[in-house]
């Protein structure tokens, strides 16, 4: 019974997840993309270029993997060749995902605390080129997932499935393969954004140490303030987007961490009320979810976000008023 109601659980929350990721972050990239939200060039390429691949994930990971596996289990989606295609597009749009917050990061980080870097590195360009290599990268990085899969039927000649080859395990490239993945996702990512947001708050409390003798003296209080309110709005965004990041991928970390450190296997699901299995799909199904969340994020920190917002569910009544009047 408890299996059922886990499965059930499933059933429902990915396509709730896909119905709320989709045009959430369609919507993001429209408005953002119109350069109207009040940030610069800089911050709406990156946001933008995280909504993008957040976009991927949602299709890729949760409609073509889990949705299209729950509900339509016997579907080309499932023949070997493009199973370990959708495998390895998954990883592409997953580490282009994290890695762009880890860019975003860095790139607000430099914003705050490094002041001297700050006019050379927050440009638009540099914004393009941190993109698009962070793309290059992941694509490049995780091509080799489609090689990792055999069939696990042959049915009348077609190969169903992905199973995972025994030499995946036995021989020493792909274990160094598999490690250099870990480490750098999930590993290193979670681990610097913990860091710079730890450098970036010492760096905001021994500014507004600064700024308080300042005002003591009345000296540049005005501009000051000026200063203080453009980096309040920038910590804000920094900090929502970061620290749900962090949130939503700690299970996932401490399932990774429990699973490397015991010398344990992932929890195949044969059996959905086992506990392990409940908690390693609970940490993906809140990964998965961090691609939702940010529009959210926007819509609660950017003022000139939500009315943009606003004025796009505005504009086709007016034009439906407009007609109806005709």
């Amino acid at each position: 019974m408890h299996g059922q109601v886990t499965g059930l659980a499933y059933a429902i929350y990915y396509p709730v997840l896909a119905a709320i990721g989709v045009p959430g972050n369609l919507v993001t990239i429209v408005i953002l993309s119109r350069g109207r939200c009040g940030l610069s060039r800089c911050i709406t390429r990156y946001l933008v270029g995280m909504a993008v691949t957040d976009l991927l994930v949602i299709i890729t990971a949760v409609i073509l993997n889990r949705i299209s596996v729950i509900y339509f289990p016997v579907l080309f989606l499932s023949t070997t060749p493009v199973c370990s295609l959708k495998i390895a597009l998954i990883y592409i749009a997953r580490d282009s995902s994290v890695w762009l917050t880890v860019a975003f990061t860095v790139d607000r980080f430099v914003a705050i605390c490094c002041q001297n870097l700050k006019i050379k590195y927050c440009t638009k360009k540099t914004a393009a080129v941190v993109i698009g290599t962070v793309c290059g990268v992941s694509c490049v990085k995780n091509f080799p997932w489609y090689f990792v899969y055999e069939p696990l039927y042959i049915i009348n000649g077609v190969p169903w499935y992905c199973n995972i080859k025994l030499s995946f395990y036995s021989e020493i490239l792909w274990t160094a393969f598999d490690w250099i993945d870990r480490i750098l996702n999930p590993c290193a990512p979670f681990l610097l954004m913990v860091a710079l947001n730890t450098l970036t708050v010492r760096n905001i409390l021994a500014a507004n140490k600064s700024r308080r003798r300042l005002q003591a003296r009345n000296i540049r209080e005005n501009q000051s303030d000026s200063e203080m309110e453009s980096r309040r709005k920038s910590i804000i965004l920094l900090f929502t987007i970061s620290g749900s990041f962090i949130l939503l991928w700690m299970t996932y970390v401490v399932n990774f961490l429990h699973v490397r450190f015991t010398n344990s296997n992932y929890s195949t699901g044969s059996t959905l009320s086992n506990p392990r299995f409940i908690l390693q799909e609970s940490g993906n199904m809140l990964q998965l979810l961090s691609c939702c969340t940010n529009t959210c994020i926007y819509a609660g920190t950017q003022s000139k976000f939500r009315e943009e917002f606003k004025n796009g569910l505005k504009y086709p009544l007016n034009l439906i008023i407009k007609f109806a009047k005709l």
